[in-house]
């Protein structure tokens, strides 16, 4: 069912933090996740909300008031989105913003005047930076407006910039090239842009129930709005990646701007607290630029603070549904072309990766209603580290992703020890099984699933839950 007919009755609760962006009313557009020009009108959420919304608010409304909002398997435990996007306090986050350690979250990151590792860090590599200029002009250009440069920019791209051609591999010797496929036959690269998304745990629910991994692609503002969400990506076993500071376009922006949108979002090999490290426990080693827009003078200093760059190949347009002329039944019919391109067989010698997102209710819920027959199709749903046998996914040691023959062969997850959060009262070990063999024996996350059969409202939010989605799926 397109989301244009889905009942409306299941409303879509408000933020009540400013800056917070998961969900919003219809009187109001959403905030703007992406860019500050990109507006999302909210209707076509409240419209995309999965049946178990409804079913979640009239079962634990009572319960969820008393869930733990302190423990990432607390936080894990709450299904109703009301209760899941009500802001609460993570010690070690909100001492560090007070403290002025980092950039105002949801505005462009700069170099922090106190912070003397960032500035020995950047100055480290300021003189190997390309000497290529930033695109088009601020404040137009940071939400894509590059109607000022392109007329002029030479035709041959010489900066390999995405924007530009959907350019992948660098003319910048040194530069390793972009994940835009992945290498394996019949496999879908799977993963998700834009998280944590406050009210993602029925979906999570879901992908645990499928014992799918994915990769999480986390904005670092979200990372600090929602610390526990951000927890609950490495306790179910996926892999995660940064997706900047506050979303703009990359190509716009100074190279301390550049170097700012990354080193906050992720913590590099020196001893400090950036966003992942603080909340989550591990430093990423990839990242994918918002809007794909990247350049040779990007990638330089994501690859100087030990990022790979993952794009992709084919967009499902989730994120635009609502803006412009993209409609629900745009991004239904994006999902199957990709879907008949794999069963008429254009990725039998080598994968593919598909752009969706965490975003909202509407592209999480296209997610579950078209993973089936994604799995049907594709021989293999992979995080892109397994696809790509990184089987060391962050600068830690203590944490591993299975290999690609690991994976298909029924091993999702294999680690030996989840790392903890910087100074955190709570560690990201709840959720599922994270703290799996690395024998090759089988061990999946389960998610909440697992919880819930140490806690009787934890096996009713799931089975609730469950039924929601099934009832979209059958819809």
């Amino acid at each position: 069912m397109s989301a244009s007919t889905m009942s409306t009755t299941a409303s879509v609760p408000s933020s009540t933090v400013p800056g917070h962006q998961c969900e919003c009313n219809c009187n109001e557009l959403i905030p703007r996740v992406f860019g500050l020009g990109e507006e999302h009108d909210c209707k076509i959420f409240q419209e995309a909300a999965v049946s178990s919304t409804l079913i979640a608010t009239t079962l634990f409304t009572s319960a969820a008031s008393a869930q733990d909002r302190t423990t990432e398997q607390g936080e894990a435990q709450i299904t109703d989105p009301n209760q899941e996007c009500t802001a609460y306090s993570y010690q070690p986050v909100s001492a560090a913003l007070a403290a002025g350690q980092f950039p105002a979250i949801w505005t462009l990151a700069t170099i922090v005047t106190s912070d003397t590792n960032a500035q020995a860090r950047y100055q480290s590599i300021q003189s190997q930076i390309p000497n290529i200029q930033p695109k088009g002009t601020q404040p137009g250009s940071l939400t894509g407006d590059f109607s000022n440069f392109t007329p002029t920019y030479p035709p041959s791209d010489p900066d390999c910039w995405w924007t530009y051609d959907q350019c992948t591999t660098p003319k910048l010797a040194g530069l390793p090239p972009d994940l835009a496929a992945v290498p394996e036959p019949d496999t879908l690269g799977y993963g998700f842009d834009d998280g944590p998304n406050c009210s993602h745990n029925v979906f999570y629910d879901y992908l645990s129930q499928n014992e799918q991994k994915a990769t999480m692609f986390y904005i670092g503002s979200n990372v600090m709005d929602w610390p526990f969400e951000a927890q609950r990506a490495l306790a179910d076993g996926h892999e995660i990646c940064v997706h900047t500071w506050s979303h703009k376009y990359m190509t716009s922006l100074t190279n301390d701007e550049v170097f700012a949108e990354l080193y906050y979002t992720v913590r590099f090999l020196i001893k400090y607290m950036e966003a992942m490290k603080l909340v989550v426990g591990v430093t990423p080693t990839c990242w994918r630029p918002p809007y794909g827009d990247v350049d040779d003078r990007v990638r330089y200093i994501a690859h100087a603070l030990g990022l790979r760059t993952i794009i992709w190949k084919y967009d499902s347009n989730d994120w635009r549904a609502g803006t412009g002329n993209i409609t629900a039944a745009n991004v239904d019919q994006n999902y199957e072309d990709l879907i008949t391109r794999a069963q008429n067989g254009t990725f039998a010698t080598g994968g593919t990766i598909m752009l969706t997102h965490e975003l909202n209710n509407f592209t999480m819920s296209e997610a579950v209603k078209f993973y089936s027959q994604l799995k049907a199709a594709f021989k293999y749903i992979v995080p892109m580290g397994v696809a790509t046998n990184q089987t060391q996914p962050y600068v830690e040691t203590n944490y591993s992703l299975p290999s690609f023959d690991q994976y298909i062969s029924g091993t999702t997850t294999v680690t030996g020890g989840v790392p903890n959060p910087t100074d955190g009262s709570s560690s990201s070990t709840g959720s599922g099984s994270s703290s799996g063999s690395s024998s090759g024996a089988k061990t999946s996350s389960t998610g909440a699933a697992e919880r819930a059969s140490f806690d009787g409202l934890g096996m009713l939010a799931a089975g609730a839950a469950f039924i929601g989605f099934a009832v979209k799926l059958l819809a």
